[in-house]
């Protein structure tokens, strides 16, 4: 038993994957996603920090098997927190839905200052009309409070595993949405950690724990799939 093992039942939450690996590089990996299609909330998908140039015909159809198994696509696109132009963003968005046919989105560095709330609530307006069923926030911390009435989803803490074992508990705002309202993403998480544990007592009914560290965690997938748990 690893030190972070425990003998009670781990509880169930959705996973959200960012795998930020080109399917021609990791196909095994590619494949353990769509077989774990019923235990994902939603997959990011991220040819090239976005959409990148061109279509890239490896990326549109594992979106399309993805799509096929039911688990929303989210095209990942980088808001710079609030830096990077309106139409810079859009035009991401476009491509996403043009090119992968992706049905959600993911804004990733989005900001968490409520004086940038008008620039993120017109994102969220363009994001819904380029096709997004489902709109994930990415913060990385808890930001204030009007963004959680822009998106589905606010990732909450992104993070090494030593920094959110330490983390303090949820803002009181938080109690006020359900737990599916919100995501931790956890890398350089060790073998065994309560990392599920912890999302759940923390308020968040999706997480995302790998064991990758450094500067490209998100090239592994959660422990949950690498077992084949």
């Amino acid at each position: 038993m690893t030190p972070y093992e425990t003998t009670h039942e781990k509880k169930d939450v959705m996973l959200l994957v960012p795998l930020y690996e080109h399917p021609a590089d990791r196909p095994e990996a590619w494949e353990s996603l769509i077989a774990s299609a019923g235990r994902l909330h939603s997959v990011v998908l991220n040819p090239d920090s976005g959409p990148g140039e061109a279509p890239d015909g490896r990326f549109a159809a594992v979106a399309g098997r993805l799509r096929a198994a039911g688990v929303p696509v989210l095209g990942y696109v980088d808001t710079d927190y609030g830096r990077r132009p309106h139409a810079d963003v859009v035009r991401d968005l476009l491509r996403h839905r043009d090119w992968y046919a992706t049905d959600g989105a993911f804004l990733d560095q989005a900001s968490a200052d409520p004086e940038l709330l008008p620039h993120y609530r017109r994102l969220a307006v363009a994001a819904r009309a380029a096709g997004a069923h489902t709109l994930v926030l990415n913060h990385g911390v808890h930001p204030h409070p009007g963004y959680a009435a822009l998106a589905d989803l606010l990732v909450t803490f992104e993070g090494p595993w030593d920094a959110y074992r330490d983390a303090g508990a949820a803002p009181g705002w938080t109690a006020d949405h359900p737990a599916q309202r919100f995501c931790h993403l956890v890398y350089a998480v060790p073998p065994g950690a309560p990392a599920a544990e912890l999302a759940l007592e923390r308020g968040a009914a999706v997480h995302c724990a790998v064991p990758g560290s450094g500067a490209h965690p998100w090239g592994t997938l959660p422990y949950e799939l690498e077992a084949g748990a």
